[in-house]
């Protein structure tokens, strides 16, 4: 049965509209992004606001909402590295989303091994299965935030988690970010072939009991 329908307020006062959008874009996948301030200290914060921007050439994106010491040292050095957030370190990823000061590093704050990159100066965390070390290509303001994009210009896979070649989500078992304080584990995985329109007589029939206006 349908519910009534409630109009939200998109022009409602911060945080109202931000904790009403983050309810709903769920799951978010995180970057637990890690940089280097220009006096050498480690930084690595978990960023839900994250996407692939391009292709060729490989570009990420995440959002800075608000200045923090991400994107203070991404436009310092022009670096950083995106680690993947697994499920077994759910702890020490939302550890490392505390407001430290910034000569203080997460990785030693919360016990986590810095191992270092291959082509960028920010470490990668050693304890996560892949990493993607980026250099930044540009920056959008908007508003209150920041969009960053980064080339991947190297990346590394743990051998454990890959099968037929590919990374595998049900090794990988990604953390994502849902509403309020929630986050999510792995997913409930479902595999279907995209269907081509050569092929779409005879391959596709709605659902029994779909919604008609």
């Amino acid at each position: 049965m349908a519910g009534v329908r409630i109009d939200v307020d998109t022009e409602a006062p911060h945080p109202a509209f931000y904790r009403f959008l983050t309810s709903v874009v769920v799951p978010r996948p995180i970057a637990w992004v890690a940089t280097r301030s220009p006096d050498g200290v480690d930084n690595l914060a978990p960023h839900s606001f994250f996407t692939v921007s391009c292709v060729q050439p490989p570009i990420l994106q995440f959002t800075s909402v608000g200045r923090k010491d991400s994107l203070r040292n991404v436009e310092a050095t022009g670096e950083f590295v995106i680690n993947l957030a697994p499920e077994h370190l759910f702890a020490q990823i939302n550890a490392t989303g505390t407001d430290f000061p910034p000569e203080i590093s997460e990785f030693e704050a919360v016990g986590l091994t810095p191992e270092r990159s291959s082509k960028v100066k920010p470490p990668r965390v050693a304890e996560s299965p892949v990493a993607l070390e980026c250099r930044l290509h540009s920056t959008v303001d908007l508003g209150d935030s920041t969009i960053v994009l980064g080339q991947v210009v190297h990346a590394v896979v743990d051998d454990s988690v890959v099968i037929d070649g590919l990374p595998a989500i049900d090794l990988l078992r990604p953390l994502s970010r849902l509403g309020r304080n929630q986050w999510g584990g792995a997913p409930v995985v479902r595999t279907i072939d995209r269907i081509r329109y050569a092929d779409w007589p005879g391959h596709y029939s709605p659902p029994l009991g779909r919604h008609k206006p």
